[in-house]
């Protein structure tokens, strides 16, 4: 059994989540120079979760496909200084159309607002019938693109909130929603409201273990944009095989600067950090999910069953097992 990967190229983040076999639904994020990071980061997280939670015959095989987009294609800087690798727009053809659209927030929307090839191609969007959702200042795009006010509201669950689209399935979102509830709303049309529940409380927990202080701490007022992003990247992607190295270079720094300015913002050292993020997991997956024991080691970047208790008994002096009964006690 396969999970969704993410691929990197050139150092710096790639622009897919990619599917396995059966049925595609292709989300796209749009990205400008000096977009935000964290907000596009959340996006792309939610559905490479879905991809993960749903995997079986029980979900027809339908997969995400997750593609950041921008007008030209290549390196686009985020506000961080974090580099984002992207498709040019004018690779997308119109005959394949997106699932979903985002459009990101952030600073550089101020300048995106005047290039012309990306407000025509967001019209061309719109007129495919696309839902498009904006985020901050992406709203501004969508409004110089013609987009008009919407006519409609649906509601997508207790937990994410409404969502406001146009009638007939086209126009726009509501922006009164942060990016992680619209993209799980996205998904609890897609799959149903018991799924977007345990992705909302896998990516963002409504139950804290003993580990979720320290993993949260990236979104501390005291921990720069940087090592934000990197503690983020890791959090991210603790599912599969990653490197501090791919960490350090998210984060533009040589190895060795990176581990000095982690340890002294975050507290903890890099690899202690995505040894937590992978408990944090863990524990949570025990506790809301019937995945055996091995299973919950595998989707959470720990390997194996026996290497799980190993740590278990290290850090919570019990097993997985014990665990999770005591937990749902």
């Amino acid at each position: 059994m396969e999970c969704s990967s993410v691929a990197y190229r050139n150092s710096t983040m790639a622009p897919r989540v990619l599917p396995a076999a059966g049925t595609v639904k292709r989300i796209g994020v749009i990205l400008f120079s000096g977009f935000a990071l964290p907000e596009a980061a959340a996006i792309a997280e939610v559905f490479q979760s879905a991809n993960a939670f749903t995997e079986g015959e029980q979900y027809g095989g339908t997969r995400y496909d997750v593609s950041l987009l921008s007008a030209a294609g290549g390196r686009i800087v985020s506000s961080s200084s974090v580099f984002v690798w992207t498709e040019g727009i004018e690779a997308q053809r119109d005959s394949e159309r997106f699932h979903a659209l985002f459009i990101a927030g952030g600073g550089g929307a101020i300048d995106a607002l005047r290039d012309e090839h990306l407000i025509a191609w967001l019209r061309r969007a719109h007129r495919r019938g696309e839902l498009v959702f904006p985020i901050g200042e992406g709203r501004a795009l969508l409004d110089v693109a013609g987009f008009g006010q919407t006519t409609g509201i649906r509601r997508y669950g207790e937990r994410t909130g409404e969502i406001a689209q146009t009638g007939a399935g086209k126009g726009s979102a509501s922006t009164s929603l942060s990016p992680f509830q619209t993209a799980v709303a996205v998904v609890e049309e897609d799959f149903g409201a018991e799924v977007a529940r345990q992705i909302a409380d896998w990516v963002a927990p409504s139950t804290n273990t003993r580990f979720t202080a320290i993993v949260r701490k990236n979104a501390s007022v005291g921990v720069s944009e940087k090592i934000k992003a990197s503690a983020k990247w890791l959090e991210t992607n603790g599912h599969r095989p990653i490197s501090i190295d791919d960490a350090a270079q998210i984060a533009g720094m040589s190895e060795r600067n990176f581990l000095r300015r982690f340890k002294v913002e975050m507290g903890v050292t890099p690899s202690d950090y995505l040894l937590y993020v992978r408990l944090d997991m863990s524990c949570r997956l025990l506790v809301e999910t019937d995945l055996p024991v091995d299973k919950v080691a595998r989707h959470c970047g720990i390997g194996c069953g026996g290497r799980l208790a190993k740590l278990f008994r290290k850090h919570l002096t019990t097993t997985p097992t014990e665990y999770r009964m005591g937990k749902r006690g």
